[in-house]
């Protein structure tokens, strides 16, 4: 897993390129994440960094995380975060840090993970995208009704699982491959392009996109091999092109081949 940005979504708005393009971005406000821990192998059983975020009073910290943060020489947060850290990821880094919006370039392509919008108690179609039954005359009131849920007297009851009726949304889901148009590193401002999840206000966490850094090890180990040996396409993808073949005769004005 990479190393995270905490932050919250603060809306959408629209930047203009130089074109004259107008791009729709959302706007995620992530503050400097405050390194409370470093975990290691030695004494935690794995490698990983816990950041602390926001603000807390210190009337509403209880002892045993005030020592925490104490220990580290940070602010109390309220919530914490961890990351775990690959072979070899994160060396640079130290308790009392902070991890900021400069560690992401415009361009980088990210994964962004956040609690869905509530969309209360929802049916079928707009929960699982069900086509709904018959619009015809004949289909009385049953145009959006989920259809049968089960059997006869075996099994003699509903399957665990069965997509139904019931509550839609308050999920954590992460959405990937979004583009950030715009790092403003002055107002701690990151412009995602795509559909950022949750609601305004809600917190979001910002990583490095895990495909894209997959598809760039691939090119890094298995790089594009230079054909070789005859009829192999060419660097540029295209076959040599065959000799053309040699043209029959012509047939005689009777239909048929002059012999010689």
């Amino acid at each position: 897993m990479s190393i995270g940005l905490v932050g919250r979504k603060c809306g959408m708005t629209r930047i203009f390129t130089d074109a004259g393009v107008t791009v729709p971005v959302t706007v995620v406000e992530a503050l400097p994440n405050r390194i409370s821990q470093i975990k290691s192998e030695t004494s935690d059983g794995y490698r990983a960094v816990q950041v602390t975020i926001g603000s807390r009073r210190p009337s509403r910290v209880t002892k045993a995380l005030a020592g925490h943060f104490a220990k580290a020489n940070v602010a109390a947060g309220d919530a914490s975060r961890e990351f775990r850290l690959n072979k070899g990821e994160g060396e640079s880094l130290a308790a009392g840090g902070e991890l900021k919006v400069d560690m992401f370039k415009v361009g980088q392509i990210v994964d962004v993970t956040g609690t869905t919008l509530g969309k209360g108690f929802a049916g079928t179609m707009k929960r699982h995208n069900f086509a709904g039954g018959m619009k015809s005359h004949g289909n009385s009131v049953s145009h959006r009704a989920p259809g049968s849920i089960g059997q006869r007297q075996t099994p003699g009851r509903v399957f665990k699982g069965k997509r139904m009726s019931g509550h839609m949304g308050v999920r954590n889901r992460t959405v990937e491959n979004l583009r950030i148009v715009e790092v403003d590193v002055p107002r701690n401002l990151l412009l995602i392009s795509g559909a950022v999840p949750g609601s305004e206000g809600g917190r979001v966490i910002v990583r490095p996109s895990f495909k894209a850094e997959s598809w760039a090890r691939r090119k890094r180990l298995m790089p594009q091999k230079a054909a070789a040996g005859a009829g192999a396409p060419a660097p540029g993808g295209t076959k040599p092109a065959a000799a053309p073949a040699a043209k029959a005769a012509a047939p005689a004005k009777g239909g048929k081949p002059d012999k010689k």
